[in-house]
């Protein structure tokens, strides 16, 4: 383990590094492309809404993880869920528990909104990540995602 990070939320001065962030995330994922602009826009977006929340790893003064939750209603479960997006560990800090104490914090977000499922993507060629996702409790599911683009 290196140094300690602290949790918290983001704020506006954390816009570059989380773009940077999703860079890197985006580099491996093939259904996206990098698009700074974009994805600074769409964290914008998230930052200035109530219904969602983008949690930080701050360590040594620099953020070096980021997650991202939304409230969706889940006909299924008769109330809110949560769409859990942008989960990533600068690389040079990964295996240190930064992913799982982001994920604990995202479930904290959850339990406030009383919502009584989270759910995620995630690329099924990301091995590291669906490994990791399995280690702290998660599982799959029998559904697909299906994508339409509007332009």
């Amino acid at each position: 383990m290196s140094a300690t990070v602290h949790i918290r939320n983001a704020n506006s001065a954390d816009l570059a590094p989380m773009t940077d962030l999703l860079k890197s995330l985006f580099s491996v994922e093939k259904d996206f492309s990098v698009d700074g602009s974009r994805q600074m826009q769409g964290l914008r977006m998230l930052l200035g809404n109530p219904r969602a929340r983008i949690l930080v790893a701050e360590g040594q003064g620099e953020v070096v993880g980021m997650c991202t939750g939304q409230i969706v209603i889940s006909t299924a479960e008769g109330g809110p869920s949560i769409l859990v997006e942008d989960v990533v560990v600068r690389s040079d800090r990964q295996g240190e528990g930064i992913g799982s104490q982001l994920m604990e914090a995202i479930l904290e977000f959850a339990e406030e909104q009383r919502a009584t499922r989270l759910q995620l993507l995630a690329d099924c060629e990301n091995t590291p990540a669906l490994k990791f996702y399995e280690k702290i409790g998660w599982s799959n599911t029998s559904m697909i995602c299906l994508r339409k683009m509007n332009a």
